[in-house]
C-alpha cells in the first residue's frame, strides 16, 4: 500500500508520537502487551501516544480521526480549536457530526451528533473531514451547552473573522435539524463585539434579565475620549466591567484605577464583576447592575427638576 492510498494510516514507528495500536501490532513493531505498558498512553480505543507527548485538544482530535468512520466531520469547539480559536480544553470531548451513528458515538471522549452535513460544508482533514467556518458557527449555536456558553463561543468564533453574521443567521433560518430552535434563540443574542468569552456570558446574563448593554462602548466627553468599557448603558451612564485575571497584574491595577477615576469624574457609575461573582452568584450580578441603573435614573430625574 502506497503512502497516498490511505492518508489515515500513521506508520507504526516508535518515534511517531500518535499511532493506531493495531497498526503497530500488525507490523510487528509492538506487541499488545507492550501497548499496555507505561511507555504509551491510550487516548481512545486503538489510538495511542508515546508517553511524554503533550496532550492537547488538537492531539485528541487527530487521535479521534484515526479511529472514527471516514464519514465523520470534526466541528464545534473542536474544529474551532484546530483552526486556531481555542474554545476546547485538552480534556473536553471531541465534537463531530456524522450522517449515521455507530458505536463510536458512545466512546468516552467523543461526542458524535447524527446530522446531515453537505459536501460544501466541510473539507478533507486528517483522513476525515472538518467543518467549514460557517458550519462550525452553526454547530456551536445548536450544541448541548448552556445558552450563555453557546452564544459566547459563537461570539468568539465570529470575532476572529471566521464567519459572517448574516450568513450564519440565514443558515440558522434555513436549517431544520434537531436543536435548531435552540440555535435560533441563541442567534438572537449573538454579538461578536465582546473581547472575551466571560464578557459575552455577562452580556447574555444581563440580556436574559431584560437589560441591553452595548458591548465595548466608547465613552467620550464631547470629542474627548475617556474610556472604552466592556458593557455600557450610555443613557444612564452605567458601565459594567468584567475583572479577569489580567486585571490583577501590578501595572494594570494602576491603569484601571486611573480609568475608573476618569469615568466617575465624568458622571459614570461602574459595576465591576469578578469571575467568582459571574459564575457563582449571577443573580447578585444582575441585582447590582439593576441597582446602579435605578440609582442613575433617580439622580438624573432630580437634576432635571
Amino acid at each position: 500500500m502506497g503512502d497516498s492510498e490511505d492518508m489515515r494510516l500513521v506508520r507504526p514507528k516508535l518515534e511517531v508520537a500518535l499511532f493506531r495500536g493495531s497498526d503497530a501490532v500488525s507490523a510487528g513493531v509492538l506487541t499488545a502487551a507492550e501497548l499496555r505498558t507505561p511507555r504509551f498512553i491510550r487516548l481512545y480505543r486503538n489510538a495511542y501516544v508515546v508517553r511524554g507527548t503533550p496532550i492537547t485538544h488538537e492531539l485528541r482530535c487527530r487521535a479521534a480521526a484515526l479511529i472514527v468512520p471516514e464519514g465523520c466531520v470534526l466541528t464545534g469547539r473542536s474544529a474551532a480549536t484546530v483552526r486556531g480559536v481555542p474554545l476546547a480544553a485538552a480534556d473536553d470531548p471531541v465534537e463531530m457530526n456524522s450522517t449515521f451513528v455507530d458505536r463510536a458515538r458512545w466512546r468516552p471522549g467523543l461526542r458524535i451528533r447524527r446530522v446531515d452535513v453537505s459536501e460544501d460544508e466541510s473539507e478533507p482533514w486528517e483522513g476525515i473531514r472538518i467543518a467549514s467556518s460557517v458550519r462550525i458557527a452553526y454547530d456551536l449555536l445548536i450544541g448541548l451547552l448552556p445558552l450563555e456558553k453557546r452564544v459566547a463561543y459563537t461570539d468568539a468564533w465570529l470575532r476572529a473573522g471566521n464567519a459572517d453574521v448574516e450568513e450564519l443567521s440565514q443558515l440558522v433560518e434555513d436549517r431544520h435539524d434537531h436543536g435548531v430552535r435552540l440555535g435560533r434563540a441563541a442567534m438572537q443574542l449573538v454579538d461578536p463585539r465582546a473581547e472575551s468569552i466571560p464578557e459575552s456570558e455577562l452580556r447574555v446574563l444581563l440580556a436574559l434579565a431584560g437589560l441591553s448593554p452595548v458591548p465595548q462602548l466608547v465613552v467620550r466627553n464631547g470629542s474627548h475620549f475617556i474610556a472604552r468599557v466592556d458593557l455600557g448603558f450610555e443613557e444612564e451612564r452605567v458601565a459594567v466591567e468584567y475583572d479577569g485575571a489580567w486585571h490583577a497584574e501590578p501595572n494594570q491595577l494602576g491603569r484601571d484605577r486611573q480609568r475608573l477615576n476618569l469615568l466617575q469624574e465624568n458622571g459614570w457609575r461602574v459595576v465591576s464583576v469578578t469571575a467568582s461573582a459571574l459564575y457563582s452568584n449571577p443573580e447578585g450580578v444582575v441585582a447590582a447592575v439593576q441597582k446602579a441603573l435605578i440609582e442613575s435614573r433617580r439622580v438624573r430625574r432630580v437634576l432635571a427638576t
